[in-house]
């Protein structure tokens, strides 16, 4: 499906849009010739990230004087919602700063556009909803049971969503990520947080020297190395996946929960050599047991996204979604080296 300008006046908020899914769909945005304005904390985005001709609201979207007041100055007629915590593990530690950030933050969002004539969300959700699932691949029509705090507050918001467009207030789109990599084949934006968890960044690291080592997480599981087995979805993908929902809404579009994956995966072991045929070496790799909750597979059914938004991957290949991550981790460090250097 073609990506068709929005009307001259409308523009999109994209919230958290200087991290690292945010940016690439700004990308996304600007390259449909769509209006963007970011609203962005920087607690976790970067100001570099936001590219110069696009406007950068410092603050929190908890702020509803604020964000009235964005929506109102640049005639947002839709949201593109990202911000929020993202890491598993701080959830289960922090769990009321998660349902804070993800679940009270995002209904506060939702009701002061609404009250400011937005009726078109997109939201950032995560596999996470479906916790350990019966069945793979997996589809929407499976039960969500979360297991950690963060997949429950994301769902708690699609159910915000959900009950909000019953009642014919809003249409959405809820867009349900498996595992994110890669970064934009321009150079132009990647993965930057420091202490990220995402097993390609991570590797890229290591293959680089910034980690001693790299630890895989459970060998005996029933998969054909033993190793866990993730579907990737390149970010430029997802990009324009949330660039096609908007679309979608745009059009008069019924709201929509899809998967955002390819509908095959990789085992851990493959991400590893992958990433060391990129690196043209190797890096240490200790071997652990599985951690608690940890499916043998989390692949995504991506017939809805393909057939209702008429989407089609085109950075569906390991190699090319590592090499595209080294090349931006390499490019963080001439950074950092230069920066020090000045």
């Amino acid at each position: 499906m073609a990506l068709a300008p929005m009307t001259r006046q409308s523009t999109v908020l994209v919230t958290g849009g200087a991290g690292y899914i945010g940016a690439h769909a700004v990308l996304a945005l600007r390259t449909a010739r769509r209006r963007v304005v970011v609203l962005d904390n920087l607690s976790t985005g970067f100001q570099h990230a936001v590219p110069s001709d696009v406007p950068l609201i410092v603050g929190d979207i908890g702020d509803e004087l604020l964000v009235a007041q964005v929506i109102a100055a640049h005639r947002v007629s839709a949201i593109m919602h990202f911000a929020g915590s993202v890491v598993v593990p701080d959830s289960v530690r922090d769990p009321l700063g998660y349902y804070r950030n993800n679940t009270i933050k995002s209904h506060r969002l939702i009701e002061i556009g609404l009250r400011n004539g937005v009726e078109q969300f997109i939201f950032s959700s995560t596999a996470a909803v479906y916790g350990v699932p019966h069945e793979i691949p997996v589809t929407e029509e499976a039960d969500p049971r979360p297991i950690n705090p963060y997949g429950a507050s994301k769902l708690m918001t699609e159910w915000i969503l959900r009950d909000t467009a019953a009642a014919g207030a809003l249409r959405y789109v809820a867009l349900r990520y498996f595992n994110v990599a890669g970064a934009d084949p321009a150079g132009r934006a990647g993965q930057s947080t420091r202490h990220a968890t995402h097993l390609i960044k991570v590797a890229c690291e290591a293959a680089l020297g910034r980690r001693p080592e790299i630890q895989i997480f459970g060998t005996d599981y029933p998969t054909a190395d033993g190793t866990g087995v993730r579907d990737y979805i390149h970010v430029s993908d997802l990009a324009r996946a949330h660039a096609l929902a908007l679309q979608h809404l745009a059009a008069g579009g019924e709201s929509l929960t899809l998967n955002c994956g390819y509908g095959h995966g990789h085992s851990v072991r493959e991400v590893l050599e992958a990433v060391q045929r990129a690196a043209r070496r190797r890096f240490a790799v200790r071997e652990g047991p599985r951690r608690p909750g940890d499916p043998p597979a989390l692949i995504a059914s991506n017939a809805q996204l393909r057939a209702r938004l008429g989407w089609q991957p085109v950075h569906d290949d390991l190699d090319a979604m590592v090499s595209s991550a080294l090349d931006w981790e390499m490019k963080l460090g001439e950074d950092a080296r230069a920066a020090t250097s000045a």
